[in-house]
């Protein structure tokens, strides 16, 4: 596996020059100036991404990085740990709201077990070629009584993230994906969020899965018990995914920066997702190029993580599902920018007279 250091080293920012070749086309399409508003700068950035006036994100790729955390011991969920297991079988199946929009999209789904509490054993089960089984643990130790994890199995979790997703993109992947499946994952995203955004407990952390008032309550103080007993460093990535993070939160950085290195666009889902960009980004700052926010969730917090990324969400449907179903959703939207840019003839081309 490559070393994080050799990992960043190799991302490079975008090139304005096929940006600005891109709005060039972009002023000449048969409509008024920018008429189709976000799509055209969705459709440029992928440009300069891809380094090429025909881009193309036929080949999509979302994968599901998922983990157990130590920290639901301390009642911050509504749901039992024994729906981590189950859900990721259910992804390989097929039945799970990401399978049913990655196939409206024509996204590739691939679930990755970070570090779920049981061995599961996929064998017979219908699918079980979508499931990579990279255990760094069985599950994150509670972060309210001390880190999470080492720091050596933090940047193990963005190793395989940046191995899993290098696979797809050796295999064609022209877009990636993030989604999550974590049974109290919101509480270690609230707690990253906090300690990078530097917003206040009451703003990041929120009801998760649908705790009550008294849940709430318990679940702020576990995140601040969790960063007074830790003190994250939030300048470190490593260090914060450490100490407050999740397996799976960190596959997600890895992924992310397997997209900047590669030079793929990546489009993160929500809460826990955006989490994982928020270490991405600071272990690497020239990620942020590469990103796209699929969708604002309705898990208090997550707009101040997007502002704080400088993020405008594709979509914002009031959607807190995960999975990566709004990253998806958020492919069809990127479908039809590459497909306006690309198809849209410019003025000279259809013969009509430009202003």
């Amino acid at each position: 596996m490559m070393k994080l250091e050799e990992i960043i080293a190799g991302i490079k920012p975008l090139e304005q020059e096929w940006i600005q070749k891109a709005q060039g086309r972009t002023a000449r399409l048969v409509m008024p100036t920018r008429a189709l508003g976000r799509l055209h700068e969705i459709s440029e950035r992928l440009c300069g991404i891809q380094q090429t006036l025909q881009p193309n994100v036929d080949h999509k790729a979302i994968l599901v990085m998922a983990g157990d955390h130590g920290v639901v011991a301390e009642g911050v969920s509504a749901y039992p740990q024994e729906v981590t297991p189950a859900m990721v079988q259910t992804f390989l199946v097929g039945g799970a709201g990401i399978n049913a929009i990655a196939r409206q999209v024509g996204a590739d789904v691939w679930v990755v077990d970070m570090g779920i509490i049981p061995e599961l054993d996929a064998t017979g089960l219908k699918g079980a070629e979508r499931l990579v089984v990279e255990k760094i643990g069985n599950g994150t130790a509670s972060f309210a009584r001390g880190p999470a994890m080492s720091r050596q199995d933090a940047e193990r979790t963005l190793q395989v993230g940046f191995e899993q997703a290098s696979r797809r993109v050796e295999n064609g992947a022209e877009i990636l994906g993030t989604g999550d499946m974590g049974i109290g994952n919101t509480t270690p995203s609230a707690a990253i969020g906090a300690v990078i955004s530097g917003a206040s407990l009451d703003e990041m952390v929120g009801r998760g899965t649908g705790v009550d008032d008294a849940g709430l309550a318990r679940k702020r103080d576990i995140v601040r018990r969790g960063i007074e007993v830790n003190t994250p460093q939030p300048e470190d990535g490593l260090d914060v995914l450490a100490k407050v993070g999740g397996f799976e939160i960190g596959g997600i950085a890895g992924t992310i920066l397997a997209a900047a290195f590669h030079r793929r666009a990546v489009v993160v889902d929500g809460f826990i997702s955006t989490a994982g960009a928020l270490v991405a980004r600071a272990l690497c700052p020239t990620v942020k190029d590469y990103l796209f926010a699929g969708h604002c969730s309705e898990e208090a917090g997550h707009r101040i993580m997007l502002k704080h990324l400088g993020l405008e969400p594709i979509l914002d449907l009031g959607m807190r599902l995960g999975e990566g179903t709004g990253a998806a959703l958020a492919m069809g939207v990127m479908d039809s920018a590459v497909r306006m840019f690309k198809e849209v003839l410019t003025f000279q081309e259809a013969g009509v007279a430009d202003k």
